[in-house]
């Protein structure tokens, strides 16, 4: 079974305060801090582009895991926001920047927010049904490219950053944190709440809070239900980081604590796609959780849910 072998992610250093921006907006701290919930937003640095953000992720995973770049027959890039102007496909530069073997496979998946647990289950059935062994899967959508600076509904919100996750086939000793089941939903008749208009973001957070606050509580129910689980049974619930308000709302109607389902996005907010493997990349190498829930919601209007467990590998004989 394709599983996460490891996560890693990269953050630009540059930061926009948003307590030096309350004036601006009109706003009080409450309303950051409790509703907002994003102290900071991540901004990358002039002509540094989505691949680049990409790139840098690979050289911590790299850094911390020792992948071999001859064994990786699978790349595929998660991004509403592509390298340059979208063409070449990320994946393609990322190929030619990592110098990757020309029998990989390389495409792109154009989704935001649900992006992550959506790219997860496509690539894990990819790489299955075309016996690859070694994938990886980026997430980067820098919307600092399309938020308008002086919207109060998308600036002090989103920030930029990228991750990517290793997949692959594992060992009977190191379980991996694989995909077992998932449930999807889709709303595009009120897709326009969230819509690039123009090369600029708008938002309309009354129509995704709405959305989100309704949807996946009942989504994440009836996944366990299907698995004949509890949320008892579930050690980690990780939640898109849309903000503050909203996690919050989500954990309030499944009845979670803090611990259970926690909130990362503060000191660099609202990342997209990488909002949950960001979140992940602590937990893959910790071999004490072995059940997590990750929700994607927003673009779309769009939610995935999917369940991960710790699998051991498929013994071939």
């Amino acid at each position: 079974m394709i599983g996460i072998k490891s996560i890693a992610s990269y953050v630009p250093e540059g930061r926009l305060d948003n307590r030096e921006r309350m004036a601006e907006f009109d706003i009080e701290e409450d309303f950051l801090t409790q509703k907002i919930g994003v102290d900071r937003v991540a901004r990358r640095a002039e002509g540094e582009d989505t691949g680049d953000l990409c790139v840098r992720a690979f050289e911590n995973l790299a850094a911390r895991s020792g992948i071999d770049t001859s064994n990786v027959d699978c790349l595929i890039v998660c991004t509403q926001n592509p390298h340059a102007n979208g063409l070449p496909h990320t994946s393609a530069v990322l190929h030619g920047r990592l110098g990757l073997d020309r029998a990989c496979a390389c495409f792109d998946i154009s989704l935001g927010c649900s992006g992550f647990v959506h790219s997860l289950g496509v690539a894990t059935a990819f790489m299955d049904a075309n016996g690859l062994s070694n994938g990886l899967l980026f997430t980067a959508d820098p919307y600092s490219k399309i938020v308008n600076p002086h919207d109060r509904n998308t600036a002090l919100i989103f920030g930029d950053g990228a991750t990517v996750s290793w997949l692959a086939n594992g060992d009977a000793d190191v379980p991996l944190l694989s995909p077992v089941a998932a449930q999807y939903h889709t709303e595009g008749d009120r897709g326009a709440a969230l819509q690039n208009r123009g090369g600029v973001l708008h938002m309309d957070g009354r129509a995704v809070f709405n959305f989100s606050a309704t949807v996946v509580p009942a989504q994440v129910k009836a996944l366990l239900a299907d698995r004949g689980l509890e949320l008892g049974d579930i050690d980690l619930f990780l939640f898109h980081q849309g903000s503050r308000f909203i996690v919050e709302a989500i954990r309030k109607r499944l009845r979670l604590d803090a611990e259970r389902a926690p909130l990362k996005m503060a000191d660099f907010g609202n990342l997209v796609s990488s909002s949950i493997p960001i979140m992940l990349e602590s937990v893959v190498d910790g071999q004490q959780v072995q059940r997590v829930v990750a929700s994607g919601f927003g673009v779309g209007l769009a939610s995935a849910t999917c369940l991960l467990e710790r699998c051991p590998a498929m013994v071939e004989n």
